[in-house]
């Protein structure tokens, strides 16, 4: 990177403008120069009329002032007042951090009021740093590069530009302010989702009519004696060897959360429902709500509850399998009605409820070919243990390790397998493939039987709610894989609590800028807009002045034409650039030797 001056002759006057400059090596041994910082006119002239003044911020009299800045090689005229001059020679770049994904998130935090929000219930009393900026610190954390709190004390904060954005210093991100943080937010969870609810229906005028609901569970890393919820359940990480929390989410069909509950690990899904009916209709009233759920979590009481008519609460659940065949009789002899271009659906009634029976051709495809491709490999398994025909307690190994990788296509192979005692011999140990069962099954596959109290509902709605159960998966794997909720590692349930609460923060931004894309720029995903605005950073310009003073210009760089034309495209606009700041000696941050890093231990 290298300086640059441009002159400029401008109503017969001539003007100088730097700017920081790099160059970039292009295909055919070129080289190209790209424009990463505009510092603006540095005076060059001796009219009073033409002179740029900039307000500084002059840290010994903690006081903004107006100066005009000249070059070492140009004399201040004597009719200027509050000016200096710089020595551009010694100019300085320091401090490349984080800006553009840390801005927006900060954009998207004020876009619902969150600010606002939390200011009016983490008042500040004596703290030298609002604990609103601390909760946005982790938030904005937890969205861009999910890590500790330690992480964000001892680099993150340092590597991100939130210093400037939330205009503060180093004190909100003390380590110890950010885990008395958690220990504040979690009482007013209650009013946020009331709060969150309305904003997203201003925003984006979401419909809170139909409700998905489901669950899932994160795991601990330690012991947690101190936390009684950590218990141990049904994983769904696959870690049945870790202490774990139950989640119970409900959202809406376009992503946005209504309410969440931390539960014990050891939680089962059916017991869950009626306390959170119970509180919905509590928080939000008793309105025309439909409940979407899988077949897990409702049980048969619940449901007889729901259809109750004074209730008014209608569902809209999947069905097990197996009462396909129960309810042959009744759907056997009905034609097939056809609500999409692969899907097929029959209708019957029975004791107050519709049944659904539908039939898609693309998800029959898909479960025939995962089928097919796990039995593939199973049978190239037993094949090569039928070829070595190892002895009968490691053949027994063998043939368990591929059972439990097959899965439920385990089952549609008969083994035949020797005695104990017995020499394994290509006779003794064979195996085939029921052929009449995988028939059965592949006959059943893209088969999905629904139920609902909604007796006069159109099938093609039904079908096309409950595949909407898929958007609450979604909102799961987001929050484990791109918001890192997992494991957690904080041995108080209070603060376990509340890293769930910063989480579910995190994923409101990150909604609130999915559905912003989806009204104007469909083809985007908040990752990869967030990966792009990373490429703006901000850097701080340092100018020695003559009087032994630096003149420090935070900045962030230009945007390249791709990200510029996608901020554009979103009407989202770069804040301006901070103003100016005069440093002393006395004021200048040392530098950090490796001995003054702080240490692990």
């Amino acid at each position: 990177m290298f300086l640059r001056s441009t002159n400029r002759k401008k109503d017969g006057k001539d003007h100088r403008y730097f700017s920081i400059v790099e160059n970039r090596r292009v295909p055919g041994d070129k080289t190209v120069q790209r424009t990463v910082l505009y510092l603006g006119e540095i005076n060059d002239q001796q009219q009073a009329a033409w002179r740029k003044t900039l307000e500084v911020f002059d840290e010994d009299e903690q006081r903004y002032t107006t100066m005009s800045l000249f070059p070492e090689d140009r004399e201040i005229p004597s009719d200027a007042i509050d000016s200096v001059q710089v020595r551009l020679s010694g100019l300085e770049l320091r401090r490349p951090r984080i800006f553009g994904s840390c801005w927006l998130a900060c954009e998207l935090w004020h876009q619902l009021g969150l600010d606002e929000f939390w200011q009016q219930r983490l008042p500040e009393a004596r703290e030298a740093v609002s604990w609103e900026k601390v909760l946005r610190l982790l938030v904005v954390n937890r969205l861009i590069d999910p890590g500790s709190e330690f992480h964000v004390h001892r680099q993150w904060f340092v590597d991100s530009a939130m210093d400037e954005l939330l205009e503060t210093d180093f004190a909100v991100a003390e380590k110890d302010r950010l885990y008395r943080c958690l220990d504040r937010v979690l009482k007013h969870k209650e009013d946020l989702f009331i709060w969150l609810r309305q904003k997203w229906a201003d925003l984006f005028q979401a419909d809170f009519e139909v409700l998905l609901y489901d669950l899932t569970s994160t795991y601990f890393e330690g012991e947690m004696e101190r936390n009684p919820k950590a218990r141990r359940g049904y994983s769904r990480d696959q870690r049945s060897d870790c202490l774990q929390l139950v989640i119970a989410l409900v959202v809406t069909p376009d992503g946005f959360p209504l309410a969440y509950e931390v539960l014990n690990g050891n939680t089962s899904d059916r017991t869950t429902l009626r306390g959170f009916l119970k509180k919905i209709e509590e928080r939000y009233g008793k309105a025309r709500r439909v409940w979407v759920m899988d077949r897990g979590i409702p049980s048969e009481a619940i449901l007889k509850e729901m259809r109750e008519p004074e209730r008014q609460t209608f569902y809209l659940v999947g069905t097990p399998r197996g009462k396909i065949s129960q309810h042959e009789k009744l759907w056997l002899d009905l034609p097939w009605q056809k609500v999409r271009d692969s899907v097929e659906v029959k209708l019957y009634q029975s004791e107050g409820e519709l049944y659904v029976l539908a039939k898609s051709e693309g998800r029959q495809k898909k479960e025939m070919a995962m089928r097919r491709k796990r039995l593939a490999r199973l049978l190239r398994k037993l094949r090569a243990m039928r070829k070595s025909l190892p002895q009968r307690d490691q053949l027994l190994l063998r043939i368990g390790a591929a059972r439990k990788e097959a899965g439920r296509a385990f089952g549609f192979v008969k083994i035949r397998i020797p005695k104990a005692g017995a020499k394994v011999t290509r006779k003794s140990f064979s195996f085939q493939v029921d052929k009449k069962k995988l028939k059965a099954a592949e006959q059943r596959d893209g088969h999905y039987l629904l139920r609902s109290n909604l007796t006069s509902e159109d099938p093609s709605v039904l079908w096309t709610r409950y595949v909407q159960l898929t958007q609450i998966e979604s909102v799961f794997r987001s929050l484990k894989s791109e918001l890192g909720i997992r494991p957690i590692y904080h041995q108080l349930e209070r603060r376990a609590d509340a890293h769930i609460l910063i989480a579910f923060l995190a994923y409101c931004l990150q909604v609130t800028l999915k559905n912003r894309l989806m009204r104007y720029a469909p083809g985007l995903t908040p990752t990869a807009v967030l990966e792009k605005l990373s490429t703006i950073q901000m850097v701080e310009v340092w100018i020695p002045m003559l009087d032994g003073r630096w003149l420090m210009l935070p900045r962030h760089t230009q945007p390249e034409k791709d990200v510029q034309a996608m901020l554009d495209h979103l009407h989202l606009t770069l804040p301006s650039q901070p103003p100016p700041r005069i440093k002393t000696p006395a004021t200048l941050p040392s530098p950090m030797t490796p001995a003054d890093q702080p240490s692990l231990w």
